[in-house]
């Protein structure tokens, strides 16, 4: 039975946490590629998902964020695109159970769309087989994350929705701009939301780039432009350079401190990116129960 958003977000639901920092303490070395650990050390990836489960999670991604044919060409398996989501699906399924619901991560190519440089229907294509074997996986939904040009989610999302039948939310990355409510490219929420709403996606959601207190307004403003359920998943505050390593500061309570505000403004799922720990998913999932 295909999941029903609507339904699922009636009341608020905690998503996982950050995923390459956790393999990264596990073994993973900087610049490696995540997703091959799907296949090459499948039982690493199932611990961090079994973490954010055993946490709180209501959802959790999969280990599939780069498993596209254009990011996977840097490090020469654009051809197992398919093979590494079909089994990083399965790993968060395995890991999920019967309660938890597994929503399979797609992010960018890496590639500019309006600079023209790729055919945009060999993006189209790398989506779709993306999504494709993440359902055959056991995925729930699709989440397309971290995009920051909205002809490039535009186009995810169209491709996406054609490939399969399953909900797909579209989340895009807010840190630029005056009072960082803009992408990279200068799209703002509402510019998301417009696009979803035609497109067809089931939700939409900002994730990466700022901590809770920056997406407090986002979603805010994600809220005032649609009616669609908004997800968030904020990073553990702004990237610090520690004794040579790249850090994020914002432990768990401070972190969950923001969580009722993110509700208040209207957001049905909160999570964390980068530098989120199974630490500060118990704290979320303590704050999201209190509301209730």
């Amino acid at each position: 039975m295909t999941l029903d958003l609507n339904e699922f977000v009636a009341t608020p639901r905690v998503s996982d946490g950050a995923w390459g920092t956790q393999l990264q303490q596990r073994g993973l070395t900087g610049g490696a590629c995540p997703e091959l650990w799907n296949v090459e050390n499948p039982d690493a990836v199932e611990v961090v998902a079994k973490s954010y489960v055993d946490a709180g999670s209501d959802v959790i991604l999969t280990n599939t964020f780069g498993a596209n044919r254009f990011a996977l060409d840097a490090h020469g398996a654009g051809d197992r695109a398919a093979d590494l989501c079909e089994a990083g699906a399965a790993i968060s399924r395995r890991a999920a159970g019967q309660a938890v619901k597994v929503f399979g991560s797609v992010g960018p190519s890496g590639e500019v769309v309006m600079m023209g440089e790729v055919a945009e229907d060999a993006l189209a294509a790398a989506f779709a087989e993306a999504a494709g074997a993440l359902v055959r996986g056991g995925v729930d939904a699709i989440v397309l994350e971290t995009f920051n040009e909205l002809a490039e989610a535009k186009l995810a999302l169209t491709a996406v929705r054609d490939a399969v039948d399953v909900p797909v939310i579209s989340s895009m990355t807010f840190a630029s701009g005056p009072d960082k409510t803009r992408t990279m490219m200068g799209d703002a929420p509402a510019d998301l939301a417009a696009m979803a709403g035609t497109c067809g996606a089931a939700g939409v959601g900002a994730n990466c780039g700022l901590g809770p207190d920056g997406y407090v307004k986002v979603a805010a403003l994600l809220c005032e432009a649609t009616d669609l359920p908004v997800w968030i998943k904020p990073n553990a505050g702004m990237p610090e350079v520690r004794g040579g390593e790249t850090v994020f500061p914002m432990g768990a309570d401070e972190f969950a401190g923001y969580v009722p505000r993110i509700l208040d403004a209207g957001a049905r799922v909160v999570g964390g990116c980068c530098g989120t720990t199974p630490e500060h998913i118990r704290a979320i999932r303590a704050a999201v129960d209190a509301r209730r």
